[in-house]
């Protein structure tokens, strides 16, 4: 039989995944399988609550000797992770736990990777340069965004290189993941919005990926494209951000729709984690490094602009988010495509993501710049539907700056 590209899947998780309210009880018990010598790398705003005491003390009562590192900036510089391994190297630590948003899970994933392989951490951008397993991590998120939770993916910030960098392996996903929305109920409504434009933009991107034939798997690469298994993901994650998002922005105590944001951020970083981002991530790398601005603002400000760039090579994908976001249309596929980009655009309106990089402190002497250092990041550039170069960049940042979202048909 013939595998076809309609056809075809791939799926990369974790070993276990539990969800649901009031399961970050589990955490000491599934640690207790991994190791009993645990690094718990977290920030010190979670370090100091009570939720966090308590997930100490459940480590401890399961025979865990913790060693905390609270010190994890937002956008996780390469100096956190530098600081954190040096302090660690020789603790004989045999399981890394990251608890809080994107950042401190994606320095556990950094931290476990130097203590097996060794720095410098810049040896691993890229695909597929870490060079085998690491040690046992554990995810517990405390955001609904980023979904680095179940990912393959560590982003950092390189000022060394004036960009924020990406490390894609298999190795770096988590053994398991606890992802309990009670942990959300305290993110303020800025913070929802910007972990949950980050899901937005995973959920779009990894819909409307490049689709790439079965043999891009035996080719090694992490992110394969869009295909039917990170496509039904997808799916199921833009269905319950349409009226979970608002909802949790809007009235943080909806303790529905802070389950169903976070249940929604598992599913975008299923999806992104084999089919992969593209052009929004791609410019956000080095907009989030010149601005200092969180990412999932910086991707949430791109992706109506890559959409609109994107959407001649995606008429159908376009259509259908339209009528996965409840948007009543008729019309030929372009008009439905359009309804669906623009039900995307009130979306990360309502949720008050700003219109333009200017908006973000880009400057407009900056625009080339951001164009050619976005290009470097080749595994998201080749992940767009439509090809791009450095002049497409450059109209696509230019567009978000000035705010031009004009028809792209």
């Amino acid at each position: 039989m013939t595998i076809t590209s309609a056809s075809f899947g791939v799926q990369r998780a974790p070993r276990t995944v539990v969800f649901g309210a009031g399961q970050r009880a589990m955490l000491g018990r599934q640690t207790a399988e991994y190791g009993r010598k645990a690094l718990v790398c977290t920030d010190q705003r979670l370090a100091a609550s009570a939720e966090f005491a308590a997930l100490i003390s459940d480590l401890e009562d399961h025979g865990a000797e913790v060693s905390v590192w609270s010190d994890t900036a937002a956008e996780l510089p390469v100096a956190d992770i530098d600081a954190c391994y040096g302090a660690m190297k020789d603790a004989g630590i045999e399981v890394v736990i990251g608890i809080g948003g994107g950042s401190c899970l994606d320095l556990g994933k950094a931290v476990a990777l130097l203590l097996s392989h060794g720095g410098p951490i810049d040896r691993y951008y890229g695909e597929n340069a870490v060079p085998g397993p690491v040690l046992p991590i554990i995810a517990v998120p405390t955001t609904g965004g980023t979904g680095s939770e179940v990912t393959p993916v560590c982003v950092l910030s390189d000022s060394r290189r004036e960009l924020k960098a990406g490390i894609s392996s298999a190795y770096l996903i988590p053994s398991v993941a606890i992802c309990d929305p009670e942990l959300t109920y305290s993110c303020p409504p800025g913070l929802t919005a910007s972990a949950g434009a980050d899901a937005v933009s995973h959920l779009v991107e990894s819909f409307t990926a490049i689709q790439r034939p079965p043999a891009a798997v035996g080719e090694g690469r992490v992110f394969i494209g869009k295909n039917v298994i990170s496509d039904s993901y997808a799916r199921w994650g833009l269905g319950l951000l349409a009226r979970a998002l608002p909802e949790a922005f809007e009235h943080p105590d909806d303790r529905q729709a802070r389950s169903d944001v976070m249940l929604a951020a598992n599913a975008g970083g299923y999806a992104l984690g084999v089919a992969g981002t593209a052009a929004a991530h791609a410019l956000q790398y080095p907009i989030g490094a010149l601005t200092h601005t969180a990412h999932g603002v910086g991707v949430g400000v791109l992706l109506p602009y890559v959409m609109r760039y994107n959407a001649p090579a995606r008429v159908r994908e376009f259509a259908e988010i339209a009528a996965i976001l409840g948007v009543p249309v008729s019309g030929d596929e372009e008009t439905q495509a359009l309804a669906g980009i623009d039900a995307i655009d009130r979306l990360l309106d309502r949720i008050g993501i700003p219109p333009t990089l200017k908006e973000l402190g880009l400057t407009e002497d900056q625009l080339s710049y951001v164009a050619a250092m976005g290009l470097k990041s080749a595994r998201l550039v080749d992940n767009n539907p439509r090809p791009l170069d450095a002049d497409a960049l450059y109209e696509i940042t230019r567009a978000a700056y000035a705010g031009d979202r004009s028809n792209p048909f």
